[in-house]
């Protein structure tokens, strides 16, 4: 059994190298960093391509286990299943608290679902066009090129982004299902999480770097922050 008292958790990350796009690794490792400490790190592919390139002139850089896995038949290649099976191991081995998922490829969502399964959290890291599947089995899904642009704007003002309808809905609805007080305050934490909990919701995807600055952007809510620094949002309309 997977030991969640674990002060610092190991983290595994596994990264689909056909699908994946060397250039978002450093936010991708950031992002990990909220889970623990990324201590497995594997990439998969047929290194022989010289599509992968890119991942392979960085594996020793990022200490990343090269995986290699021929094309068995034109067009298929064998890194899902192991990807897969390697997964498995590790949580049966009881040795990971966490996962993270490089890849764009909707024959990842068993796997995602799977792992949650076992009470761990999955972070999923593709691109705009990976399937609604994946992204919703996931505990977070991540579009690493929002969080390539995310990472370049930190520390900036969040006026002028935008909060689209979509989204809006998203946070009205984790709001009013969030305890309020008597001036119709919700926690900036329980939103969070109760939106979260409804989806693969990460602030990341709308070019916001905290969800803080989510809620300043959006001119239905007001934030204040209370004595205690704990942040508190109200919904204006």
């Amino acid at each position: 059994m997977t030991d969640h008292s674990r002060k610092n958790p190991n983290i595994a990350l596994l990264i689909d190298a056909d699908n994946a796009s060397p250039a978002g690794l450093d936010p991708v490792l950031t992002v990990l960093a909220e889970l623990g400490t990324v201590n497995i790190r594997r990439a998969y592919g047929n290194w022989r391509k010289a599509s992968l390139k890119g991942w392979a002139d960085i594996v020793h850089k990022y200490g990343i286990e090269p995986q290699q896995k021929f094309d068995i038949t034109r067009g298929k290649n064998a890194t899902d299943m192991k990807m897969t099976i390697d997964a498995m191991d590790l949580i049966f081995g009881g040795c990971v608290d966490g996962f993270g998922i490089m890849s764009s490829d909707s024959d990842f969502m068993p796997l995602a679902m799977r792992i949650r399964q076992d009470g761990l959290p999955v972070y999923g890291f593709g691109d705009a066009k990976t399937p609604d599947g994946f992204r919703q089995a996931c505990s977070r899904f991540i579009d690493v090129h929002a969080l390539i642009k995310s990472e370049i704007a930190n520390g900036s003002s969040p006026e002028g982004q935008n909060v689209d309808e979509e989204l809006l809905k998203l946070l009205i609805d984790a709001y009013q299902a969030s305890k309020r007080d008597d001036k119709g305050f919700a926690s900036l934490s329980e939103v969070g999480k109760i939106a979260g909990n409804r989806s693969s919701f990460d602030v990341r995807n709308y070019g916001f770097a905290r969800l803080s600055d989510m809620f300043e952007a959006a001119a239905e809510f007001k934030t204040e922050r209370r004595e205690n620094g704990t942040l508190y949002v109200k919904r204006l309309r």
